[in-house]
C-alpha cells in the first residue's frame, strides 16, 4: 500500500518526463543521498572508506561508462581499464606539467582525452560487431600498458614505473583524510550518474537504444551510425577515464600501469551482466556485489572457523570467489539477463500490485 501512485496527478509535460516520477522514488532517493552526504562520513571507519565504499563508487562510475556503450549502444568492449588508465595517467600529467591547473579541470581533460581514444578505437565498430569489435578493443588494452610503460613521459621518466599521485587540491583545501575523498567521489559519481541518466531519455539515447537494437533499421529512419557509435565510445570512455583519475588519486594514491590490468576490465564487465546490462542502477548493484562479495566470503570463513573449527585456507577463498562470480554470470545469462536491477524492477511492481492478486 505504500507503493502507489494513486493521487499523483501530472497536469504538464515536465511533470510526466521527470526522473522519478513517482512521489515515493523522489523521496526515497532524496533520503539515500542524505543518508550518503551526512550520516556515512560521519559513521563508517576508515576502513569501511578507504577500502570499501570509495571503490565501490569509483567502480560504479567506471561500470555506468561501460554500460553506456555495451548496455545501451550495443557495442561490445573490453578495454574499460585501458580507458581508466588513460584517464589517470593524464590527470597526474595535466597536473605535473601544468600545477596551476584546478585538479576538477585536470579530471575533465583526462576525460577527454580518453574519449579521443575511445573515439580512436571505437572505429573498428563501424564495420565488425560482438566477438570481432571485443577483440578489437582488448588491443586497446594491450596497447595502452605498452605505452604507458615504454614511454617515460607518462611515468615522469620514473625508474620503477610506480608514481605517487598528487595531493587533492580544491579552492584551497587539501582533500587528504578518507571522508573527504569519499565525498568528493560521491559527489563526481552522483552528478555524472544523474548526466547519464538523462542522456539515455534524451534522442541521443533514444539513438543508442535504436542501434543497439537493430543498426540497419536505425539506420533506414535516419539514425547516422557512425556519428551514434562514435558517440558512444567517447562518452562511455569519457566516463572511464574520470573513474581512472579517481581510482589513481582517491583510492590507490599512486599511478601505475599494473593496477589497470585486464583483470580490471573483466571485472567491471562481470558488473554490469550481474547488475544488469542497460540500465543506471544495474551498475551500481553490480559494483556493490563485487565488491562486497570478498568481505562476504571472509565473513563466512571467519564464522565457518569459530562455530566449527573448520580453516578455509585463503587460496581457497580466492578460488571461491571465482567459481562464485563464473556461477552466477552463468545464471543471470540464462534466467534473468537483466540481472540485479531486473530482480528490483519486478519487485517494485509487485509492491505497486500488492496485496491484490497478479
Amino acid at each position: 500500500m505504500l507503493y502507489r501512485e494513486a493521487g499523483q496527478f501530472r497536469t504538464s509535460y515536465a511533470e510526466d518526463q521527470r526522473i522519478f516520477p513517482i512521489r515515493q522514488d523522489r523521496v526515497a532517493i532524496a533520503l539515500l543521498l542524505a543518508f550518503a552526504f551526512f550520516v556515512v562520513p560521519a559513521v563508517a571507519s576508515h576502513y569501511w572508506l578507504k577500502a570499501l565504499l570509495i571503490p565501490f563508487l569509483i567502480l560504479s562510475l567506471a561500470a555506468l561508462g561501460l554500460n553506456i556503450l555495451t548496455g545501451y549502444a550495443g557495442q561490445l568492449s573490453l578495454g574499460t581499464a585501458g580507458f581508466m588508465a588513460v584517464g589517470a595517467f593524464m590527470a597526474y600529467n595535466f597536473e605535473l606539467r601544468l600545477p596551476e591547473l584546478p585538479i576538477l579541470v585536470s579530471f575533465a581533460l583526462a576525460g577527454l582525452c580518453a574519449a579521443a581514444l575511445g573515439i580512436v578505437f571505437g572505429l573498428p565498430s563501424l564495420r565488425i560487431k560482438g566477438f570481432y569489435l571485443a577483440v578489437a578493443t582488448l588491443a586497446c588494452q594491450f596497447f595502452v600498458l605498452w605505452v604507458l610503460q615504454r614511454v617515460g613521459w607518462f611515468t615522469n621518466y620514473s625508474s620503477s614505473g610506480v608514481i605517487s599521485a598528487q595531493e587533492i587540491v580544491i579552492l584551497g583545501h587539501t582533500f587528504d583524510s578518507a571522508q573527504e575523498k569519499y565525498l568528493l567521489t560521491l559527489a563526481i559519481v552522483a552528478l555524472m550518474a544523474l548526466a547519464a541518466k538523462n542522456l539515455m531519455r534524451s534522442e541521443t539515447g533514444r539513438a543508442f537504444m535504436a542501434v543497439r537494437d537493430m543498426d540497419v533499421a536505425a539506420s533506414v529512419i535516419g539514425i547516422p551510425i557512425m556519428r551514434t557509435k562514435l558517440l558512444a565510445f567517447a562518452i562511455s570512455s569519457f566516463y572511464c577515464g574520470v573513474a581512472g583519475a579517481l581510482y589513481a588519486f582517491c583510492y590507490l594514491g599512486t599511478v601505475e600501469p599494473e593496477a589497470f590490468s585486464l583483470d580490471l576490465s573483466f571485472r567491471v564487465l562481470f558488473m554490469i551482466i550481474i547488475g544488469g546490462v542497460g540500465s543506471i542502477l544495474g551498475s551500481f548493484l553490480g559494483a556493490a556485489f563485487i565488491t562486497l562479495l570478498p568481505i562476504f566470503l571472509n565473513l563466512v570463513s571467519g564464522f565457518l572457523s569459530h562455530a566449527f573449527g573448520v580453516d578455509v585456507p585463503h587460496a581457497w577463498l580466492s578460488n571461491i570467489e571465482l567459481i562464485i562470480f563464473g556461477a552466477l554470470i552463468v545464471f543471470f545469462l540464462i534466467v534473468e539477463p537483466h540481472g540485479l536491477a531486473r530482480l528490483w524492477q519486478i519487485g517494485k511492481e509487485k509492491l505497486r500490485l500488492w496485496p491484490f492478486p497478479h
